[in-house]
């Protein structure tokens, strides 16, 4: 599968203008990446406006939903705000300060009273971050079609991002082991020529790509059968041929004379 990363020039419009324009321009979507910011009223959720669930505009009558989703919000808190390693964190700071005052006489009771303030903080901070995932995860929809990728992202400025299957160079699969929900990563690379900024996609980006971005759906559920699906999108929309990482991985040997060039989903 094919990736993109070419400066993406985020546009932004009014709701009500956004929406005529796309209209407008439904032809283009399948072949041109775009990013679009909606606003809302006073009073009103600007995902209120959506025309179609998840997406800025309704689907063209020749275009057609084959999987829509967001990231499980526990594991986006655990995996991409990194709240466990929060928790060990201040953990860590609050068993020194206490083992520090017992160095210096104090009884365990006074001790752990001493640390009473850094203990309420430290459980704000993780609060904090952890709504952070949870709000992250209930405003993101992914939306997969026959033709394009469509990323809704953002808490309180929400940016459609439209990435077109035949803009793909590749898409990488990375399985969370040990998730009741089977959930994974899928890192889609653009073309070189196409380029997303990293702040426009985060946290919905592959880590540490910042030369080049990847727009990446977080923490999918059932992620390897999500990327499947989107490996034969790729290939019925573009006509090459592209693998999942499991097939390539169960039949090496029967690879075609140009597998090496073919798009594939591989699993990091």
């Amino acid at each position: 599968m094919k990736a993109v990363r070419t400066a993406l020039p985020a546009t932004v419009v009014p709701a009500t203008t956004e929406r005529r324009t796309e209209h407008k321009s439904e032809h283009k979507s399948e072949n041109k990446i775009y990013a679009g910011h909606r606003h809302s009223l006073p009073g009103q959720h600007e995902h209120d406006f959506e025309p179609q669930y998840g997406l800025p505009e309704v689907l063209p009558d020749d275009e057609q939903l084959l999987w829509q989703g967001s990231p499980d919000w526990q594991q986006l808190a655990v995996r991409r705000f990194h709240v466990r390693k929060l928790v060990i964190y201040f953990s860590v700071l609050l068993a020194a300060r206490i083992g520090s005052q017992m160095s210096e006489g104090l009884t365990l009771g006074s001790a752990i009273g001493g640390s009473l303030t850094m203990l309420a903080l430290s459980v704000i901070a993780i609060g904090l971050v952890t709504l952070m995932a949870w709000l992250s995860a209930r405003s993101t929809v992914y939306t997969l079609t026959d033709k394009r990728v469509v990323m809704r992202i953002g808490i309180v400025l929400t940016l459609s991002l439209n990435l077109p299957l035949r803009r793909f160079e590749g898409a990488a699969l990375q399985a969370h082991r040990g998730s009741a929900q089977a959930t994974g990563d899928i890192a889609i690379r653009l073309l070189a020529s196409e380029r997303v900024a990293y702040l426009h996609l985060w946290p919905h980006a592959r880590a540490w790509q910042f030369a080049r971005p990847e727009p990446t759906l977080l923490c999918v559920p059932d992620a390897a059968r999500v990327a499947k699906r989107l490996t034969e999108a790729f290939a019925a929309a573009t006509g090459q041929p592209a693998r999942a990482a499991a097939e390539a991985k169960d039949r090496p040997a029967e690879r075609a004379p140009h597998a090496e060039r073919a798009p594939s989903l591989v699993a990091r």
